[in-house]
């Protein structure tokens, strides 16, 4: 056996990632376990790349999608586009191979987009939950309060923030210094951990929490306020007899139980991730390799469910791909479709 090689405690080999003292253990997988690994994730990529991709063209396409809440739709399937198409093809093959190829400036680069994006996403469904909290509480006062522009001061602070964020943390070299000790060993050759990485899950437990927290909160109230509504237009048809529709249209209330399952399909995914990430920073890292990469691409799984949910729920969006496939993106005729039209 040589040098570069070793046996880990289970009898499985493992070899380095770099010809080098201090470098990270590689762990060599059966050729079919790594190939279908490989077209797992590739599975995912093209999920990703692709709904995301149709969301952005349907929305940009079709005039009459041109409202507040689907411009942060498109916004949100942008960040899940480009996580699909930057991010994840080398987070697969870290994810694989178990060591990182690309070196240490792209290393940084690379954890800068992926937080980046993610981020982008929950602030994201945090204004959409604002909208639709709007849109349920407040009917009549909604298409005042919450116009284009409002949306996109939103979307700009959408990205600005995750940026400025990812920015001081990963690029301002006076953080990282001030940082360092708390770092007890230095991290491995081909890794890609940075050097604040025991502090990195207490720093994005709060970022995570509390746009999670006020997402909670609001659709706690828009599904109260919901209920009461049907309640009440329930109760004067049938003294009255007639058919009278009272606070928020039935599409409304059905656009915010849609996206309530959007963000519920947002925890569910990026909560073990997170809460595994703020606790293993106190156990010196002791999660398994294995189990990490499953946390982490079950949180990236998230940017693919979205399209998918839209395709199942909105009749709009089904509208739409019917007439992209039968037209073509090209024809013009098409955009001023009223999609909305049963």
């Amino acid at each position: 056996m040589s040098s570069a090689q070793a046996l880990g405690a289970e009898g499985m080999l493992v070899t380095l990632c770099y010809e080098a003292n201090g470098s990270c253990y590689r762990t060599l997988h059966h050729f079919e376990v790594q190939l279908a690994i490989y077209l797992a994730c590739a599975l995912g990529m093209l999920i990703t790349v692709l709904g995301n991709l149709l969301v952005i063209v349907i929305i940009s396409h079709f005039k009459a999608l041109h409202t507040p809440t689907n411009l942060l739709l498109l916004s949100l399937a942008l960040a899940d586009f480009l996580l699909g198409l930057t991010v994840l093809p080398f987070s697969t093959i870290r994810s694989v191979e178990s060591c990182w190829y690309f070196g240490d400036d792209f290393c940084r680069l690379h954890t800068f987009l992926d937080t980046l994006f993610c981020l982008t996403s929950i602030f994201h469904l945090c204004f959409i939950s604002i909208d639709r909290h709007c849109a349920i509480c407040y009917p009549l006062l909604y298409p005042t309060k919450f116009t284009i522009r409002v949306a996109c001061i939103y979307i700009g602070v959408g990205w600005a923030v995750p940026m400025a964020y990812s920015s001081v943390f990963l690029y301002v070299k006076a953080i990282e210094e001030g940082l360092g000790h708390f770092l007890q060993d230095m991290p491995c050759i081909g890794s890609c951990q940075l050097l604040f990485n025991k502090l990195w899950g207490w720093l994005n437990f709060p970022v995570f929490f509390f746009p999670c927290l006020i997402i909670i909160v609001l659709y706690v109230e828009i599904f109260i306020v919901a209920k009461k509504q049907a309640r009440m237009i329930n109760n004067m048809n049938r003294s009255i007899g007639s058919q009278l529709h009272v606070g928020a249209s039935k599409s409304e209330r059905k656009a915010a139980k849609i996206l309530g399952v959007a963000v519920g399909v947002y925890l569910l995914c990026w909560l073990p991730f997170t809460i595994d990430t703020m606790v293993d920073s106190l156990l010196d890292f002791a999660t398994p390799p294995v189990l990490f990469d499953i946390l982490i691409w079950f949180a990236y799984f998230n940017s693919a469910c979205n399209p998918l949910i839209y395709v199942f729920s909105y009749r709009w969006f089904r509208k739409a791909v019917k007439l992209l496939l039968a037209h073509g993106i090209f024809c013009s005729r098409i955009s001023t479709v009223d999609l909305y039209q049963e």
